[in-house]
């Protein structure tokens, strides 16, 4: 668990560790971590650098990491001590359980501090598509971009420092790049849900209620689950209390009509 405070002293650091290597505007630096509080901390320090993260999912096939590394072209890497992800030889990786950055200033990283000024059109994130047509696309998003969707919703959702989200999607599947900067930007709790939660709905469910999370960012097929979960415990009589104020869907059509028992027992 990380206050404010600390996340960004953490990330400055890091962000600043990756500027003495000439990470900056333009460029990429490729993140293999497994979901946790050093994900957000090394995803800020790569934005907070300049340059654009590179998500790499440590369980996608090793011929998709090489392709997309390759096509790619990061100029650094932030891994892990115990990865079995094979990162090509040459590529400076960052080792998040070992790097010591105490030496670098936690203070706000400037256009000063950076190798060249960040910009809004500068590239914030390179995300890869899925493939199923083709070869895997990279896809670059600007810093403006990103903005413009929490600014072109704002007035939907009246999200504010007290709403807490979940991160349940990979961060190399685009939906999480809502719900990462969502709850950054509004001063809310933001909490990493671990792989192997995001495959159990029950336990996902359990996790959901003690929380206290109020905005729910789905998937319909995984929002199914969840409901599925839900009916079952209410069922046995053990209904979890949830804070829902929001669930958000998005990356596929949904079936409004596979709501009506979700509407039935947790109404609007």
């Amino acid at each position: 668990s990380l206050s404010y405070g600390e996340l960004s002293v953490r990330a400055n650091r890091l962000a600043r560790r990756l500027i003495a290597q000439g990470c900056g505007p333009e460029s990429l630096v490729a993140v293999a971590l497994p979901r946790s509080a050093d994900l957000v901390v090394a995803l800020l320090a790569v934005v907070k650098s300049g340059a654009g993260y590179l998500p790499v999912d440590p369980s996608y096939p090793a011929d998709r990491v090489e392709f997309m590394l390759a096509d790619a072209a990061p100029v650094a890497a932030i891994s892990w001590s115990g990865r079995e992800l094979v990162l090509p030889a040459g590529l400076p990786v960052v080792d998040i359980d070992a790097v010591d950055v105490s030496e670098f200033d936690g203070s706000v990283v400037s256009d000063a501090d950076r190798v060249a000024p960040l910009r809004s059109s500068n590239v914030a994130y390179v995300i890869y598509t899925s493939g199923s047509t083709g070869r895997p696309k990279g896809v670059q998003v600007p810093h403006t971009t990103v903005a413009k969707l929490f600014a072109n919703t704002e007035g939907v959702y009246g999200f504010d420092e007290s709403d807490v989200w979940t991160m349940f999607h990979s961060y190399a599947f685009d939906f999480s790049v809502w719900e990462l900067w969502g709850p950054l930007l509004y001063g809310g709790t933001l909490v990493v849900v671990d792989y192997v939660t995001s495959r159990s709905p029950e336990q996902f469910l359990e996790l959901l209620a003690a929380e206290r999370v109020t905005v729910l960012n789905q998937t319909p097929s995984a929002f199914y689950q969840l409901a599925e979960a839900d009916r079952l415990a209410s069922e046995s009589g053990q209904a979890a209390e949830l804070s829902l104020r929001w669930v958000v869907f998005g990356g596929e059509a949904l079936e409004l009509r596979r709501l009506s028992d979700w509407y039935g027992r947790r109404g609007d």
